[in-house]
């Protein structure tokens, strides 16, 4: 009898919870913004990222590499640091390197690399993380950002490819080939609403403070990765 009355009572509540669901702008095969909410203020992994970096600016120091492009490092880096970018393709200001194959990789030469938003679209992962320990000295670190709960990115899938979303298990897996795992820490951003958002390209801006720092485990946007030779 008391399995029915619960049973019952969590019918007459799924009930009462599909009665109040309402769409309205959401009810749509397109999302807000394509775009990840670029158009409308900051996506909101950009603001995890972001936070994330902020956090660990002191690490940001001596040479440092960052993956792509210079904005975290001139943002977030202390003062004095020695900037290489490393760019797949051939491009002014930067180094040309291959994280998979290897190619153009310079090896103990950086205190810190800067790697958001990468590892999705590197087929071979583990070739990837084995290159980047190479490419630290001793006692460099990375700060590595993931993708969890995120749309495909069109740019990137039609050039080389989107591959992978993570698990925080599948990073503690990946890393822990190359690193040591207590020279590990892996953290997860994000919850229901904010992944929504995200999904749709709702800015971070049409979140409270409250609303998007909350974290939920089961429901990361992102995940971010701290890793010391």
């Amino acid at each position: 009898m008391p399995g029915r009355i619960r049973r019952l009572k969590t019918f007459l509540y799924t009930s009462f919870l599909i009665k109040k669901i309402r769409f309205g702008s959401l009810r749509s095969l397109s999302p807000i913004d394509r775009d990840f909410g670029f158009n409308l203020g900051t996506p909101v992994d950009r603001y995890y990222i972001e936070n994330f970096l902020h956090k660990h600016r002191q690490l940001i120091k001596g040479k440092v590499l960052e993956i792509g492009e210079d904005s975290y490092s001139t943002k977030y880096a202390n003062q004095g640091i020695n900037l290489t970018i490393l760019n797949v393709e051939e491009k002014e200001g930067c180094i040309q390197g291959n994280l998979e194959s290897g190619m153009g990789i310079p090896e103990n030469s950086f205190d810190c690399i800067i790697m958001t938003q990468t590892l999705p679209f590197i087929f071979d992962l583990s070739s990837a993380i084995s290159n980047i320990y190479k490419m630290l000295k001793p006692k460099g670190c990375v700060l590595a950002t993931n993708p969890c709960i995120s749309q495909i990115s069109r740019f990137d899938m039609d050039r080389w490819g989107d591959y992978w979303r993570f698990t925080h298990l599948s990073l503690a897996r990946l890393f822990k080939e190359a690193f040591q795992e207590n020279q590990l820490e892996i953290e997860s951003f994000g919850n229901c609403l904010s992944a929504t958002c995200f999904i749709q390209g709702i800015p971070a801006e049409k979140l409270t403070t409250e609303e998007i720092n909350f974290r939920d485990k089961d429901y990361p946007v992102t995940l971010t990765v701290v890793a010391k030779k």
